[in-house]
């Protein structure tokens, strides 16, 4: 059905918009955070032999809709220049099959040079999107890329093809496949979206026990919920599984306030954010996994501290700042009373303070006293299934976030 609805849809790709259309500011309608290359906390990937004379192709399902369509590459953590030798976008079919692909450029160019340690975005595409639409990337590249800057957990999958396969619109080619996305870290849209939400935090924000595939992030729910009541914001994941608020690590990525400004504040059209992060950083001093170190006890003034530089840095730039309350954990493989402690201190600050400017109180519906209640557990007593997921989105003030907007 996803493969009919695309095709039909083709026929739309270079059509013209009506003249009522609402052509406004670009805004992003996806996101992800990227990362350093390693081999994959649980997955292999491959970040760190990166691609030469192949095609990747991968699908993302946008928020919200719009006129025109732009996307944004990353070579974050390139030691070279990226040489992108060209891109398409289509709307994804089955698997690794699409529509039509439409070509996109770079300045007039359909070849490319993202420099190290820095992002790209492209030309506008002409092609109308509506929300919760899957589309489908496809990069070539025919020289060497070296490691490649990419989001190890996807919970979706890319898929890779000798040669260039660009307007391919069958699968065939794309025999391999990867549960991980590469260069690719944003897509953006002109329309009538009022702007967006970045969701910022970590393996829960990411999805990490969600549905493979079936886009049941919690982040994912939000943007659902915006668009059944009528509110035109796009929703941006920046969740980064293991990732912490005070410390780096080599494969989790830099702390949360050291990535902050370029997965959240330089995204376009951010109105809000929502921060959930801090169960990681209470939760690694027990484990003993060389990428969880170092690993130090942090204390809850510490942790504090760092949400108060986030808060700080998305009101210097306007935005509405909702705190969401730290994930139960006990039982799980990292607990320990010590870090329970903080975890509570914490919770207890982020509802009582005031220096959020709303509370998205997601300890209170996901927890049983203070285990991860039976129905939302997966096996691990940490991450949200599907309906955990669902229960965090709907525990956040959906008229906070449109009223961000105004």
């Amino acid at each position: 059905m996803r493969l009919l609805i695309a095709t039909a849809l083709t026929l739309l790709s270079l059509a013209p918009a009506p003249a009522h259309a609402t052509t406004g500011r670009w805004t992003g309608t996806w996101a992800t955070a990227m990362q350093r290359p390693f081999p994959g906390a649980y997955n292999p990937n491959w970040s760190e032999t990166g691609f030469e004379n192949q095609s990747v192709r991968q699908i993302v399902r946008i928020s919200v809709g719009g006129d025109r369509v732009r996307i944004r590459l990353s070579n974050r953590y390139g030691t070279a220049p990226l040489r992108l030798t060209g891109a398409t976008l289509a709307r994804a079919g089955e698997g690794a099959a699409t529509g039509e692909p439409v070509r996109v450029t770079f300045a007039g160019d359909p070849q490319a040079v993202v420099q190290a340690g820095r992002d790209l975005v492209s030309d506008p595409v002409r092609i109308r999107v509506s929300p919760r639409e899957r589309l489908a990337t496809t990069f070539y590249f025919h020289g060497p890329t070296g490691p490649a800057s990419f989001h190890d957990w996807a919970m979706d999958t890319a898929y890779r093809a000798p040669g260039d396969q660009r307007f391919a619109t069958s699968g065939a080619a794309f025999t391999e496949s990867s549960k991980s996305w590469y260069f690719l870290t944003g897509v953006e849209v002109t329309g009538r979206a009022r702007g967006s939400v970045a969701v910022f935090g970590d393996s829960v924000t990411d999805g990490t026990s969600s549905t493979h595939g079936a886009d049941r992030r919690y982040p994912d729910r939000l943007a659902e919920r915006l668009l059944a009541d009528g509110k035109p914001l796009g929703v941006l994941n920046t969740g980064l599984s293991g990732n912490r608020v005070l410390n780096d690590s080599t494969c989790f990525g830099e702390r949360a306030g050291d990535r902050f400004r370029r997965d959240v504040l330089d995204r376009p059209g951010v109105r809000a954010v929502v921060v959930m992060q801090g169960v990681n950083d209470v939760g690694f001093p027990t484990w003993d996994y060389h990428c969880a170190k170092p690993n130090p006890v942090v204390s809850a003034e510490q942790l504090i501290e760092g949400h108060r530089a986030l808060i700080r840095a998305a009101k210097a730039r306007g935005l509405t700042v909702v705190g969401g309350t730290i994930v139960p954990f006990k039982n799980s493989f990292m607990y320990s009373d010590a870090g329970e402690a903080t975890r509570d201190a914490v919770n207890h600050w982020i509802r009582t303070s005031g220096e959020y400017d709303a509370v998205a109180d997601f300890d209170k519906v996901l927890a049983d006293g203070d285990v991860l209640r039976p129905e939302y557990d997966p096996g691990d007593a940490l991450h949200p299934n599907d309906a955990g997921l669902k229960a965090m989105a709907d525990a956040v003030d959906l008229d906070v976030l449109w009223d961000a907007t105004k």
